[in-house]
């Protein structure tokens, strides 16, 4: 829910103009070539808990920037706090499942806001787009480094029974969330952004995914498609939201209403479908968009569709698989050599959770309540790129994941910007953009557990011409507008 100080911001120019609906407010002031002073005015109405204190019916003050001050200084109750939080209730069809920190901010901004790439590239320092080899290598053996040295000690020093499970499981939480640092080499060799020696990327890249049972030139090409239709409602690749009337979304709407634990079973269940997501998105396409259908990384051919993989990515599907599959292979043998268990204890508990950072980064950084989808003429690369958003991670997370999750972001504005380079050119895309970018600062398991409990699925806002996560209850009924029939 919308927390009552962090509206104070929105309703800075409702406030002094007959409290306008916030779509007035905050989305026609974000456009180019405004004054100076109109545009701090709006970072104050978009941005979250900014200015803003206080508690009760108390009037709170906020402050303009001096160079922003076209009125003094203006006050604020909790009734006129709710009152525009109403009216942004007001401007929608379909009013959002509930408020994240970013406090309907992606709801009221439009098509027109938005800049174009050449003008994100302009944005973007030079010398954040150059790669840097060595740096790239040293990154890689760093990661590479903290894995081996954490699974050699704790296969050396931790015992393999049943008593010594607390620590098992978590060592396997602080490996598996290096692993995932591991992998994101790999990710960052398929972007291109990891060296311009094209051969010893793809060496890397392919050994850091297979070393994950991830077919690296597989993922390659889907994760392409992941950024090229970004929050695209039916073209979207990974994290697609079911529509309302779905036979799923229904049914979990259903377990969610259980009285007394239906809240606690829906969010459960939809916390480990998340973990293991990934492994059925690479069997099936499982979160994939509809447009590709049931797909499979490992064969690009029938009974799968193809869509997905064309004709001259067959061999490189295929090659892809085998490396998985022979590194499969090792870990078979090493079993037979010593025990299933010791590879269970070792190596499967990292990556059961490296599997799961997976599931929820990508998550996180393209769902949430407020976060609209989109679809037709409303849809562009950089609105959809503007539309993921960063997030709070823990420093020493933050740190080991190469920055993934706070320059999220930039990311998808820019995937060929190295993650050494991406916090500069966060900061370049926040000062620039300020009014467009996203950065919710709810804690991340805050935010994951408001995500998987309440985004179930979506519904067309025919006002605003966009798909939002709609009321979770089971009274929400089916939408019954026009979409694929194979979401059906």
């Amino acid at each position: 829910m919308m927390t009552k100080g962090s509206v104070v911001g929105q309703q800075a120019s409702g406030a002094v103009k007959g409290l306008r609906p916030l779509r007035a407010t905050a989305s026609c002031a974000v456009r180019r070539g405004r004054r100076v002073a109109s545009r701090q005015v709006t970072r104050m109405q978009a941005l979250p808990n900014n200015g803003a204190s206080g508690s009760g019916s108390n009037p709170r003050k906020v402050q303009l920037p001096k160079a922003a001050m076209a009125e003094p200084e203006l006050n604020f109750t909790d009734e006129e706090v709710e009152k525009t939080k109403a009216q942004l209730m007001a401007e929608l069809d379909t009013p959002p499942a509930g408020f994240s920190g970013l406090m309907g901010k992606a709801l009221v901004l439009e098509k027109k806001d938005f800049p174009t790439v050449a003008e994100i590239n302009a944005t973007i320092p030079e010398h954040c787009k150059v790669l840097d080899t060595k740096k790239s290598m040293a990154y890689f053996f760093m990661s590479t480094g903290i894995c081996l040295t954490f699974g050699l000690l704790a296969n050396a020093f931790i015992p393999k029974t049943l008593a010594f499970l607390p620590a098992w499981i978590a060592y396997a939480i602080v490996n598996g969330t290096c692993g995932f640092g591991f992998w994101l080499h790999g990710h960052e060799a398929g972007h291109f952004a990891f060296s311009n020696n094209l051969v010893l990327q793809d060496c890397v890249g392919y050994f850091a995914h297979t070393c994950c049972l991830t077919p690296y030139f597989s993922w390659q090409r889907s994760h392409a498609v992941h950024h090229s239709k970004v929050n695209h409602m039916w073209e979207g690749e990974s994290h697609v939201p079911k529509v309302t009337g779905d036979g799923y979304a229904m049914f979990m709407r259903k377990v969610k209403n259980i009285p007394l634990v239906g809240n606690l079973i829906h969010g459960l269940w939809s916390s480990f479908v998340v973990s293991v997501g990934f492994v059925l998105y690479l069997l099936f396409g499982a979160s994939g968009g509809p447009k590709y259908g049931l797909t499979n990384h490992f064969w690009p051919k029938a009974p799968f569709k193809t869509a997905l993989f064309p004709k001259k990515w067959e061999k490189k599907v295929i090659a892809s698989g085998l490396g998985v599959i022979a590194f499969f292979g090792l870990l078979c043998y090493w079993a037979k050599c010593t025990s299933p268990w010791v590879v269970m204890a070792v190596y499967g508990g990292p990556y059961l959770i490296h599997n799961a950072w997976l599931g929820i980064v990508t998550l996180l950084h393209h769902t949430d309540t407020d976060v609209p989808h989109l679809e037709g003429e409303e849809w562009n690369y950089v609105r959809g790129a503007f539309l993921t958003i960063d997030r709070p991670y823990y420093p020493i997370v933050d740190w080991v994941q190469h920055h993934i999750g706070s320059t999220h972001v930039l990311h998808h504005l820019n995937p060929r910007v190295p993650h050494y380079h991406a916090q500069e050119a966060t900061e370049a895309i926040k000062k620039k953009w300020p009014d467009l970018y996203l950065f919710d600062p709810t804690p991340v398991h805050k935010a994951l557990w408001r995500i998987a409990s309440s985004c179930i699925s979506v519904r067309k806002d025919e006002k605003k011409e966009m798909w939002v996560y709609d009321d979770p209850s089971i009274k929400a009924q089916p939408y019954e507008g026009d979409f694929p029939k194979r979401w059906a």
